[in-house]
């Protein structure tokens, strides 16, 4: 049953990040069960779930009232984020056994660097290089995570990794990469300062230095920002829904 409620959670959760649902607007149990093909059971577990994330409201008497996460939602829990990853970077440099996982933090680094290296011989963007370069980076940032000693870190972490962009290891990729040379060649930068990024906390937490550890962890979660701002600039109306394209998960 567990799976079946975070299944439906998540295809409701899509929903109402999708806009397929109004701010304020009004989700009942029998609503959702005709949506879905469900009992009420899975769909009252489901609605437990998503109140606990914030993301619907229970209505006065009985429903719950939508409540759409904006962008800048987004910014605040990436924010967040940053912050939570920094404090992992800080306690894996002071982590006595922190030498053991210097390999495997290494070879997620070296694993972006070829993707990135593939992607300026190929001059575009390339779907399966992406997703190699996601999963090189997601195994990078969730060591981290898991071996800071701090088991809240990743809990809290997890708690709004529903969001787009908010995943441990999310990396944007701007969609308008492919428009010209020149924002390719902007995107290729942007993905090489952020493994040099890497690079330098691998050395950090090395070398046991907590601080550097943390400031340069804190400066790399800041660039998710930074994206969200750039696209903001170009898009007075941005939505949430509107960040998705951007992000590969």
């Amino acid at each position: 049953m567990e799976s079946i409620d975070s299944d439906l959670a998540a295809r409701i959760r899509q929903d109402i990040i999708l806009g397929s649902y109004q701010d304020g607007e009004r989700l009942s149990e029998a609503q959702l069960c005709d949506t879905h093909n469900v009992s009420r059971t899975p769909v009252r577990l489901a609605l437990r779930l998503l109140e606990r994330e914030g993301i619907i409201n229970r209505a006065e008497g009985r429903g719950y009232l939508v409540q759409n996460p904006t962008v800048e939602d987004i910014l605040k829990a990436v924010e967040v984020r940053g912050h939570l990853e920094s404090l992992a970077a800080r306690l894996m440099a002071q982590n006595l056994n922190r030498l053991e996982h210097i390999p495997k933090l290494i070879l997620s680094s070296d694993q972006i660097e070829r993707g990135i290296e593939e992607l300026e011989r190929l001059g575009r963007l390339d779907s399966l290089i992406i997703q190699q370069a996601q999963a090189s980076n997601k195994d990078f940032h969730s060591s981290i995570i898991a071996l800071c000693g701090n088991d809240f870190i990743g809990h809290t972490c997890e708690q709004i990794s529903y969001l787009p962009m908010l995943a441990v290891g999310s990396m944007v990729f701007d969609k308008s990469a492919d428009d010209s040379s020149e924002h390719f060649a902007r995107a290729v930068f942007r993905l090489r300062l952020g493994n040099a990024q890497h690079r330098v906390i691998i050395e950090a937490i090395e070398n046991g230095d907590p601080v550097r550890a943390e400031g340069m962890m804190r400066e790399h979660s800041h660039t998710m920002i930074e994206y969200i701002q750039t696209f903001e600039k170009r898009n007075s109306s941005l939505t949430v829904a509107d960040l998705i394209p951007y992000t590969n998960t």
